[in-house]
């Protein structure tokens, strides 16, 4: 069995990859009030920093036990690299599905980012689907204020993901307020952005411009990602960003081996973004 210490919480400190952010302070109170009665039925877990400790999980547990100015807490030590740590956390959190939906994908795109993890990887982590995790991602398309309005009116995963059909921001959030204003179910929400959609392919025959990239902000953090993972995977690849008034220039340098049919010492791979695009 583990053994079960009882640490000081004043020693213990946060997961700074804990996945959660809002804590609800209503649900701590009740959390601390079943302690009071019945105490801690599954203890923290902990890691050793230098002189002090690191929860990896039991968040929520932490948060009541510090509400009710219990002074120790019921811990078991584990032996974790930095990695493991944030892997347990987020999935801990992901596999007790306590975590909004807007949370879980930014739970995901962090074991992504910050470890170089495929999209298979996290979901054989989290025992779903390489689709489902995909699915989670497409979420944060929703810009600041349309993911508060969804969690602030209790929509569910499925409204947000048929409204994410339609690619028109201020549409978009217009169809967003229709489906809150009139309280339609998902399957109400998936006929309006479909009739939306269909009235909107009579405009595609006429003749388009052509019209600068949007994107733009996606694509720049695809280029980090990769440079963050190359770096990670200790190939020796060097950048630099130079802004202008109205770009952003990235210079991607790569070693010759690196490129097998290259005749230069080295390859520039150069990144132009207009900022005004």
């Amino acid at each position: 069995a583990e053994e079960i210490l009882q640490i000081p919480i004043s020693q213990i400190v946060p997961n700074p990859n804990q996945p959660r952010k809002d804590f609800s302070e209503p649900s701590i109170i009740k959390l601390a009030d079943s302690i009071r009665q019945y105490g801690i039925i599954q203890p923290l877990t902990v890691r050793k920093i230098g002189q002090l400790y690191e929860l990896v999980a039991g968040e929520r547990r932490l948060r009541a036990l510090k509400e009710l100015q219990i002074p120790t807490a019921p811990c078991v030590l584990v032996k974790t690299t930095d990695v493991q740590s944030a892997e347990i956390a987020i999935i801990e959190n992901l596999m007790r599905e306590n975590l909004n939906i807007f949370e879980q994908a930014l739970a995901i795109e962090s074991l992504i980012d910050t470890y170089c993890l495929t999209q298979e990887q996290v979901a054989e982590k989290l025992s779903s689907s390489q689709s489902n995790v995909a699915n989670k991602l497409r979420l944060l398309r929703f810009s600041k204020d349309e993911r508060e309005i969804i969690l602030a009116s209790s929509l569910t995963e499925r409204h947000a993901r048929a409204l994410l059909r339609v690619n028109d921001e201020n549409l978009r959030k217009n169809l967003l307020n229709t489906t809150i204003s009139k309280g339609f179910n998902v399957q109400k929400t998936e006929n309006l952005v479909l009739d939306t959609l269909n009235a909107g392919k009579n405009q595609q025959n006429a003749p388009k411009e052509n019209k600068p990239y949007k994107d733009i902000t996606s694509f720049y953090n695809a280029v980090k990602r990769a440079l963050n993972c190359a770096k990670t995977s200790n190939l020796n690849i060097k950048s630099r960003k130079i802004i202008g008034e109205s770009f952003t220039e990235i210079t991607i340098i790569l070693p010759n081996e690196a490129i097998s049919d290259s005749e230069d010492n080295e390859v520039n791979t150069i990144v132009r973004a207009d900022t005004e695009a």
